[in-house]
């Protein structure tokens, strides 16, 4: 057992303690248990995609529904209310995550993600579908800052950047079937009508509790348990992992870096947080910020009013725009996967920058083409394509900042506060706007709204550029020093 009891002080019995878990975890090479665990907390962000494609391939189904009888504006208003309920479920279940652990919160979102997903195929008014839309927002809010400290937290250091933006781009392989199960249950020969959109939304539920099945083997982060006074329990965890190794013969190289000292606590003050955040690492909040910020006006924007474009500009039936969604899904899965090693070779702070810049040049350029009716259907699906492959990485990247650059007692909660605010910012401003563009029918207003979309993710880029850290092969606690570690006498 490598983790010590230092010594007891004072009235409350301070413990403080050593541990070299941190340095055990980042050496392991790369296995099945790697695999299987980014398999099933990942796969949070194809059910992210699923909701968000469903919401804009269902849109012509939704207006002509007997029950919701939806506007351009209420779809748009329906995207703006998942995206509140995740703004409000990532800070509260990020708060919690923090201070009960990161395994009882991913049960728990994601139960409540099933019922409300459930629940939305059963709308019988439009108040009644933004409830279950608000519900269902709340649950992957949720998710996302509970399991994207546990992985971050689990992967080896080397290895962080790929498997992070390669996990986020999973949600266009949630994307694509949320496309697919959109045409197949809206088609009038096979369901349609009424029905086959409250079957898509089942969809979600059905997968979720295999989700749920999945992770049943998870254990509780080691790390998160080290800052939490329970070092003998993480010591357990990393000890029954290292055993798999050397049980199948594999080598675990040596240890390189040197303990951590930690004083023992059971949470972290709200004003430590605070101060964390917005006084020790005010321009690594800065930066966060304004990625998610760029990030989510750009593809909530987009995204949630894609259909709308297709139907009203192109006369793409209802029926037929989820063919539309599996190219475009594509190239923003490509992205991440075939850039995401990149991120950690070349670096966080030139690839970061660079995708951003790229994504906000080129969509600005489309968004004048498309202005201008120079481009038909096909070649607006290719030019979302190619903008999306560099957008994907750049969106990916933005929740690998600030998961990596803050310390541990706070991962889940900066996550949170960071997709808060720049979700609300982003994500809740851009749908409304863009479905009230395109409700005016024209261009020109609508090329508005891209070139805000470019403007913000071209400062993002350059704020990056500037004030981005360096996390690449790095230890967690090396990028951000833990609140409760002890300087060295």
């Amino acid at each position: 057992m490598t983790t010590q009891a230092l010594q007891q002080t004072g009235a409350a019995q301070e413990r403080l303690y050593s541990t070299d878990i941190p340095a055990r975890l980042d050496r392991l090479p790369w296995t099945r248990f790697h695999t299987l665990l980014v398999l099933a907390l990942g796969i949070t962000w194809l059910l992210d995609g699923l909701e968000v494609t469903l919401a804009g391939s269902v849109a012509g189904a939704l207006k002509a529904s007997p029950a919701l009888h939806l506007s351009n504006t209420d779809i748009g208003l329906a995207g703006a209310t998942y995206i509140a309920g995740a703004v409000l479920g990532a800070l509260f279940f990020g708060w919690l995550t923090d201070r009960l652990g990161r395994r009882r919160l991913f049960f728990i979102t994601l139960f409540l993600y099933i019922g409300a997903t459930a629940a939305t195929a059963f709308s019988w008014n439009l108040w009644s579908f933004l409830l279950f839309r608000f519900l269902t927002g709340a649950g992957i809010g949720g998710e996302y800052t509970a399991i994207n400290s546990t992985i971050q937290e689990f992967t080896p250091a080397r290895y962080r950047g790929w498997v992070d933006l390669t996990i986020n781009g999973t949600f266009w392989i949630g994307a694509a079937l949320g496309a697919l199960g959109a045409v197949v249950l809206l088609d009038p020969i096979v369901v349609g009508g009424d029905l086959g959109w409250r079957l898509c939304f089942g969809i979600g539920a059905v997968l979720g509790l295999l989700i749920m099945l999945m992770r049943l083997w998870i254990p509780e982060s080691p790390r998160w348990l080290m800052i939490h006074n329970q070092p003998a329990h993480a010591e357990r965890i990393v000890a029954g992992i290292e055993r798999h190794y050397h049980a199948r013969g594999i080598a675990i190289p040596p240890l390189q870096a040197p303990p951590l000292r930690l004083r023992a606590r059971d949470h972290t003050p709200l004003r430590e947080v605070f101060h964390s955040l917005f006084v020790e690492h005010r321009r690594r909040a800065l930066v966060g910020l304004t990625l998610l910020t760029a990030q989510a006006f750009f593809y909530n924007a987009i995204f949630f009013t894609y259909a709308l474009v297709l139907t009203d500009f192109y006369g793409v039936p209802a029926a037929k725009v989820g063919w539309y969604i599996l190219p475009f899904a594509l190239g923003n899965f490509c992205g991440p996967l075939l850039l995401g090693r990149l991120f950690d070779v070349v670096g966080r702070r030139i690839m970061i920058s660079s995708t951003y810049l790229v994504s906000g040049v080129l969509l600005a350029v489309s968004g004048y083409l498309f202005q201008q009716e120079l481009i038909d259907v096909t070649q607006q699906t290719i030019a979302w394509m190619v903008i999306f492959f560099f957008a994907s990485a750049a969106a990916s990247s933005a929740y690998l900042t600030v998961a990596e650059t803050f310390p541990l007692e706070i991962r889940a909660l900066a996550i949170a506060v960071f997709y808060a605010f720049g979700t609300g910012l982003g994500g809740l401003i851009g749908p409304t706007l863009f479905g009230a563009l395109i409700e005016s029918g024209e261009r020109s207003n609508v090329l508005c709204g891209y070139l805000i979309g470019a403007a913000l993710m071209i400062i993002a880029g350059l704020t990056q550029a500037i004030w981005g850290v360096a996390a690449e092969r790095r230890s967690l606690e090396h990028v951000a020093r833990p609140l409760s570690q002890i300087s060295e006498p």
